[in-house]
């Protein structure tokens, strides 16, 4: 799966209509709401949009009739195979009405020639991993994680030590739990949060 790696425009005229496409990577719905939210136009006729994250989808037709303008901007977004993405399709009317086969291609096109024309960046699956250590070992474990494409989510410190929750991407979590290992001289923790008979 892909998404977008930043935020990208695209504007056309359709029989007199303006249509405007913003286009935006999000990583949960609040994110899509809260930028529909930000560039909503109160001024335009319709300010449609669709987002996706994961398995979660919502789309809205802003007065158009049902099923012309939020639906086939999902299906842009679902067309390319892109998650975790947010489009905002808004419209100024121009004065010729386009009928509802003409309004499903005016908002599926014009938001799939935004997404076409955006930069797309592949999704690197990734899995959480808890790790503990000394104080002592801290800094050498931070400096090795921060040489890998690991992200530190979460740090709980102890009286002796830290306790990190890793996001790693997949290819790297061996490499990385040996170099762990080795740095900890087989003393610190490294599992999975998941594994059975962790809590």
């Amino acid at each position: 799966m892909r998404t977008l790696s930043e935020p990208f425009s695209f504007e056309e005229d359709i029989k007199k209509s303006r249509f405007i496409a913003h286009a935006l990577p999000v990583s949960s719905s609040e994110e899509a709401l809260d930028f529909f939210a930000r560039l909503h136009e109160p001024e335009a006729t319709h300010n449609c949009w669709a987002f996706k994250v994961g398995q979660n989808y919502r789309f809205n037709d802003d007065g158009e009739p049902g099923g012309t303008a939020g639906r086939p901007i999902l299906q842009a977004i679902e067309g390319q195979d892109l998650t975790n993405v947010a489009v905002l399709v808004i419209r100024y009317f121009g004065g010729i009405k386009l009928g509802t086969g003409g309004l499903v291609r005016a908002y599926g096109g014009c938001a799939a020639k935004c997404l076409r024309a955006a930069p797309q960046v592949e999704i690197i699956a990734t899995k959480t991993v808890i790790c503990s250590c000394l104080f002592s070992e801290m800094a050498l474990v931070k400096s090795r994680i921060a040489q890998t494409e690991a992200k530190i989510v979460d740090e709980i410190y102890t009286d002796t030590g830290i306790t990190m929750t890793l996001e790693i991407p997949l290819a790297q979590i061996e490499p990385l739990g040996q170099v762990f290992i080795n740095l900890t001289k087989g003393k610190g923790q490294w599992y999975f949060p998941d594994a059975p008979g962790q809590s």
